[in-house]
């Protein structure tokens, strides 16, 4: 059985990288795409993911609280964080979300499809 993912970045080309990178790995399906956090919320519900794969600077990141987030978000499921910035506020950011793991967006290549095996099988071991 395939590990459902759901894929947020406001950025098109981002999720469309996403989905390359993802493509050859027939053990990972992409059940769904968000642009925004109010998409996830809905497709959360809707989908039911084992890893969501965020953008942690998303357009209405403002409106939302990182508790607000994190209290939707880390019930069933994985989050798995990313970001252009590495720095403290960014490691801060992701932890309030709930994140399992921050990634940097520019290495996403080689550790994305890693660590979301990772998180599989973690997730799986704990059923």
């Amino acid at each position: 059985m395939s590990i459902p993912i759901l894929v947020a970045d406001d950025s098109e080309i981002v999720r469309r990288c996403i989905r390359q990178l993802l493509a050859a790995h027939t053990e990972i399906a992409i059940v769904g795409e968000a642009g925004n956090f109010a998409q996830v919320f809905q497709m959360v519900r809707d989908l039911k993911p084992r890893v969501i794969v965020v953008d942690l600077h998303m357009p209405d990141e403002s409106t939302i609280t990182p508790q607000e987030v994190k209290s939707r978000l880390s019930r069933d499921f994985h989050v798995l964080a990313m970001s252009v910035w590495n720095d403290e506020e960014a490691k801060e950011l992701a932890e309030k979300l709930g994140a399992a793991v921050l990634l940097d967006k520019m290495n996403l290549a080689s550790t994305l499809t890693p660590a979301i095996m990772r998180l599989a099988r973690e997730r799986s071991a704990a059923a």
